[in-house]
């Protein structure tokens, strides 16, 4: 038989047609496994990177990742952002978009990606840029196929593996590769590994975690962050460089005392004019804690916040006596600023390392590398630690907030460096007291004088009304703090911050037309007028999380009415109660006389982390309070 004979061009144009038809077919967003889209916006197909350490000052990572993007919202999930600057070069960059079928529609070399400075409105300089992939989609889905290249002299902080990004995305796989053929010592921290399906090999000069087929999970309110619910592993070198300069520690304390040696040890250079003049202007106090007040006082007043992101890494501050003469400064300038300012009139202070923003997140005690996003100031004095947020033209002397309050901090000193834990305010410490007295006309319109305390995070959540104008006031009181009441007319209001006590005051007047409603010869108001609980979860059938109250709180609200004359309170309600692990909750009236009766409200709110299996009752918890704070009271005609 007579073999068919076919020219090798030939074959080989088939053979390169069919290589490229099965790469169009594998990245059609038709073949992903229906489980994989449910609940997903995206789905991650590869996310492969390889991390070489090639020495402790020198570092490669390689990345692919192809993600299919399924929607609108799953654009978040590209994740197409490149930092760059003088010591981490980009080596090579580009970027592939395919419909849904896997048609190549576009290509982006590296110079197509759009190049901004790493200089945000608040930021003054930078020495680093970000590259980004800019494409706007025609119709969904769509994939990306990402693939990048880039070099560090920087091995302090190698990337942590992370996943699986956040709700609502799906993996089909995930692979994360360390080659450290020098074999410098490598360690690893993996955590919530319990419950999900990875594969690790650890050898001494390779290090590799995988994961595939995982389904996207949905977020539910009241969920404990990402960081607590998904796997990652963190990783460090006890041998290391920052910007090409080497350190090697095996522990928090050694490592401590390298950063303060490399990053801020030479930056104390306050002149000696600038010394002589803070302690001429303290010397007429003899108490250290007002000295450090004062001088937290000045700074506030005398400088301004300005990111500036050069130095080490763009974690070095600024000279100390350079803020002194600009007057403005990062979180790390003005920190060191504070310090050296304390340190010139006898009061030792001590930077520190922490993780900002509402949600906690720790500097992991037992695992030493280059952590935290955010610079504060530590003063321990008599036994107690106060804690100086010194980029807030605002804050009260020692409070934090919810911005950096409750979580393990890193402390630098001369010896080395510490973890400790910042103040916590705990459950009643964020209180808020409501008193009001409130007139009733017969017409059911209302007029009331309230005030209004508030302490700890409650506190945080109000001082800055003192700085906003008149019509800012309007718009809170109207349009946020009580949108639920209808015709409120704002008549005046004053604020007191006393910020030696942490306590701000608001005394305020409204109107309010048409509150009750007459029925028959009855008038009917709700008589909590000024403090509703309406934060509601949604019922769900199947509860896949815990659930988490990031911080606790307690309301007491007492409000004494006085009703007309033409009218009487002829029934007030019986006393509620109700106590759980979830926190407590009490109403009770109390008649004064034929006018006038007063209505008594408490609620506390516990925080902590509760168990899936107990969200219902939470919610039933919830309902009750949010049922009971509508109580409506009918007013009898006489």
């Amino acid at each position: 038989m007579k073999l068919l004979q076919i020219p090798l061009v030939a074959i080989v144009i088939f053979m390169t047609t069919a290589t490229l038809f099965s790469q169009e077919i594998a990245l059609s967003s038709f073949l992903i496994p229906a489980e994989l889209k449910e609940n997903a916006n995206a789905v991650i197909r590869l996310n492969e990177t390889v991390a070489t350490i090639e020495d402790s000052d020198e570092m490669s990572i390689k990345t692919k990742r192809i993600v299919t993007v399924l929607n609108k919202a799953g654009n978040r999930n590209l994740d197409a952002t490149f930092y760059y600057s003088d010591n981490q070069k980009i080596i090579s960059l580009q970027a592939i978009v395919y419909n849904a079928s896997g048609k190549k529609l576009k290509k982006f070399s590296k110079s197509k990606f759009q190049d901004v400075t790493a200089t945000s409105g608040s930021t003054l300089a930078s020495d680093g840029r970000y590259k980004y992939l800019e494409y706007t989609a025609s119709s969904y889905p769509y994939t990306v196929v990402l693939e990048s290249e880039i070099k560090t002299n920087t091995t302090s902080a190698i990337p942590k593996w992370f996943p699986i990004e956040g709700f609502h995305v799906s993996i089909e796989k995930n692979r994360y590769t360390i080659l450290n053929p020098k074999s410098i010592h490598l360690r690893a921290k993996e955590r919530n590994f319990d419950g999900f399906s990875i594969t690790a090999t650890k050898e001494d000069q390779k290090v590799s975690f995988e994961i595939k087929n995982q389904k996207a999970q949905s977020y539910e309110r009241y969920a404990p962050s990402i960081t607590k619910l998904f796997p990652s592993v963190l990783f460090g070198l006890d041998t290391y460089a920052i910007k090409g300069l080497k350190g090697t520690a095996i522990n928090w304390k050694e490592f401590g005392k390298w950063e303060y040696d490399v990053l801020i040890k030479e930056k104390d250079n306050l002149s000696e004019e600038a010394k002589l003049q803070i302690q001429q202007l303290t010397e007429h106090l003899t108490d250290t804690l007002e000295k450090a007040k004062f001088i937290y006082n000045y700074v506030q007043e005398n400088t301004r916040y300005i990111s500036v992101q050069y130095g080490i890494g763009g974690l070095s501050p600024a000279y100390s006596n350079d803020v002194h003469k600009l007057g403005y400064g990062d979180c790390k300038g003005l920190t060191n600023y504070t310090k050296s300012l304390l340190e010139a009139v006898g009061i030792a202070s001590y930077y520190t390392e922490i993780y900002a923003k509402s949600s906690k997140r720790n500097i992991e005690k037992d695992f030493h590398s280059i952590q935290g996003d955010h610079i504060i100031l530590n003063l321990p004095y008599k036994g107690k630690d106060y804690w100086l947020e010194c980029t807030s033209q605002t804050t009260p002397f020692g409070f934090l907030g919810t911005f950096t309050d409750d979580r393990d901090a890193l402390i630098l000193t001369p010896e080395g460096g510490f973890i400790k834990h910042t103040t916590v305010y705990k459950n009643e410490t964020n209180l808020q007291e409501t008193k009001a007295n409130i007139t009733l006309t017969q017409e059911g319109n209302i007029e009331s004088k309230i005030d209004i305390t508030t302490k700890g995070t409650q506190y945080n959540q109000h001082y800055y009304l003192e700085n906003n104008n008149t019509k800012e006031v309007q718009t809170y009181y109207i349009s946020e703090y009580w949108k639920n009441l209808n015709n409120l007319k704002l008549e005046s209001y004053s604020f007191h911050n006393n910020k030696d006590s942490v306590t701000f005051n608001e005394k305020v007047s409204v109107s309010i037309k048409n509150y009750g409603s007459l029925a028959g010869d009855d008038l009917l108001i709700r008589v909590n007028v000024f403090n509703k609980y309406n934060k509601l979860p949604p019922r769900v059938r199947s509860r896949k999380l815990p659930i988490e109250v990031s911080r606790g709180f307690k309301d007491t609200d007492s409000y004494t009415f006085e009703i007309p004359e033409s009218y009487q309170a002829s029934y007030l309600p019986a006393k509620k109660e109700i106590t759980n692990d979830f926190g407590s909750y009490e109403v009770y009236f109390e008649k004064i006389d034929a006018t006038h009766f007063t209505y008594h409200r408490s609620l506390l709110i516990y925080d902590g982390i509760f168990p899936k299996e107990s969200y219902n009752t939470y919610r039933d918890f919830l309902k009750s309070i949010s049922k009971y704070d509508n109580l409506r009271i009918a007013l009898t005609k006489i």
